[in-house]
């Protein structure tokens, strides 16, 4: 009897529908075709063994099994639950009415039970789109997949479940989730704070404005001066997801496998920092079987990387399109995905190999030539795409001692979220664009071109300061987020003052 399943194919963060064509005929062998993978011709083995440990019988039959579309390589153990129940379906041992109603995924286990799989989420929503009545998959993923309305999702832990509800004998729970209470779920509360930081109000000025324009920033300092700390309170004053960030950041996650267990819905920006020693597939996303990497997993959100100069050049190299194009396109021979990369990049380097270039109490014991060396093992065109350059310098005993808290992350939020609002309200018409450092040369001009006496002052900054051609945009567009923050429609030469000094790294004389 030829019988007909529906499962899915994820490419990128995208779902593709798969069919699954089983016919049981006389004989004894077992055909899978459809371009399978290792994983999907093993499931042979894990069927039989939950088919019968469950208390059915296996067909002793020859089993022809067609997952279709051929061309798509089907990757990956969650197609166990549809091969079985096609099997089950095809040898009648269940009833195939309602085969055609939903659509199934799920690895098995050799005693039956059913154990999660990755991508929940956007086969969920490509399921709600190919008009399928319910979707069955394992019940770990099952709240993942309920975010997506007009779709019956239902969560099972064996494959007695699923045989008994395709025969009548058992009504399957559906798994609601009321998906805007998940989405305030844990918004506004965050384990570190800005108000536990003593001292440094230059640097979490800096940090704000970099919050509140999405510009790209690294910090120089000392070890033991604060920039991890910092870094990790960043995302404390982020402007909070919209629902389709919160959606797009959580199908990112759940094609990685990286969604914590129960939940449904991502309330926060990620946060990453991957070690230095990380590969440059692992950075970017790729692989044998593509996967998005850390600058993917940071979509929407923020990429810390600690100890700069340490990454391997490559890695770093490789980051410098996804920076301006904020997406990455992993290419095959046969087939190509496309993973969005849209984050911050919060970086912290020590200003020399021994730490102490320009510490105010300690001298540095590097010999000559040491901190530009140092300096030189970033790039000058990833440099080019970092817009705040901000020096950090130890806190005094009095400041650290003091019991006094600082301004909590909550205060700093609300100026950021205004002056996204502005930018939101100024980008209106534009697709894609949707914060000051997104801007292009065009734009730049339109939006951030200063007034003559903020040019001459500009002019004679660059000069004085050797400020290199690449600063110039950089530092209208910081202007522009500083100005936005003071809610004034034209930037003024005290916001190119600021932003001029937020360009440490550009001057000609600052590694001696």
């Amino acid at each position: 009897m030829l019988v007909k399943v529906f499962g899915a194919a994820v490419q990128g963060i995208n779902a593709t529908p798969i069919t699954i064509e089983v016919n049981c005929t006389k004989g004894i062998k077992f055909f899978l075709v459809g371009l399978p993978d290792t994983s999907v011709k093993e499931s042979h083995k894990r069927i039989i063994s939950a088919i019968q440990v469950s208390g059915y019988k296996f067909p002793r039959q020859q089993i022809v099994i067609n997952m279709s579309p051929a061309d798509i390589r089907k990757e990956g153990s969650a197609y166990d639950l549809p091969l079985a129940i096609g099997i089950l379906a095809s040898s009648e041992t269940i009833k195939a009415e309602k085969l055609s109603d939903y659509l199934i995924m799920g690895e098995l286990s050799l005693d039956g039970s059913i154990l999660p799989i990755k991508g929940a989420l956007p086969i969920a929503i490509m399921a709600k789109e190919q008009g399928f009545k319910g979707f069955i998959l394992p019940s770990e993923n099952a709240r993942e997949a309920a975010v997506v309305e007009g779709l019956e999702v239902f969560g099972v832990d064996n494959i007695c479940q699923v045989a008994r509800f395709f025969n009548g004998e058992l009504e399957l729970e559906t798994t609601t989730v009321n998906i805007g209470e998940e989405f305030l779920k844990g918004q506004s509360t965050f384990e570190l704070d800005f108000s536990d930081v003593k001292g440094q109000e230059n640097v979490k000025r800096a940090l704000e404005v970099a919050a509140a324009g999405g510009h790209n920033l690294i910090m120089i300092g000392p070890p033991g001066a604060g920039k991890s700390m910092m870094a990790k309170r960043l995302s404390s004053i982020l402007p909070p997801f919209t629902m389709e960030e919160a959606l797009e950041t959580t199908k990112i996650h759940s094609v990685a496998g990286k969604l914590e267990k129960g939940i449904s819905l991502m309330s926060h920006r990620p946060f990453r920092s991957p070690h230095h020693t990380i590969s440059d597939v692992a950075m970017v996303g790729g692989g044998s079987y593509p996967q998005p990497g850390e600058i993917s997993l940071a979509h929407n959100g923020i990429l810390f990387l600690d100890e700069l100069p340490e990454f391997n050049r490559s890695v770093l190299e490789v980051m410098r399109q996804p920076l301006e194009n904020r997406k990455i396109t992993v290419s095959r021979a046969r087939y190509s995905v496309e993973y969005p990369a849209s984050f911050m990049m919060v970086a912290a380097m020590n200003p020399c190999p021994c730490g102490y270039y320009n510490h105010p109490e300690r001298a540095c014991v590097c010999p000559g030539g040491a901190v530009q060396k140092y300096l030189n093992r970033v790039s000058g065109p990833l440099l080019d795409r970092i817009d705040i350059h901000v020096e950090i310098t130890p806190v005094p005993f009095e400041k650290i001692s003091d019991s006094t808290p600082g301004e909590r992350s909550s205060e700093i939020c609300k100026r950021v979220v205004k002056a996204r609002q502005i930018q939101a309200e100024r980008f209106r018409k534009i697709p894609g664009i949707y914060c000051n450092a997104q801007m292009t040369s065009k734009m730049v001009r339109r939006y951030a071109a200063p007034e003559a006496a903020g040019l001459q002052l500009l002019g004679t900054a660059m000069e004085r300061l050797s400020l290199s051609a690449r600063a110039y945009e950089r530092i209208l567009k910081v202007s522009r987020t500083i100005a936005d923050l003071d809610d004034s429609p034209h930037v003024l030469p005290v916001h190119l003052a600021e932003a001029i000094n937020y360009r440490n790294l550009d001057r000609s004389n600052w590694a001696g």
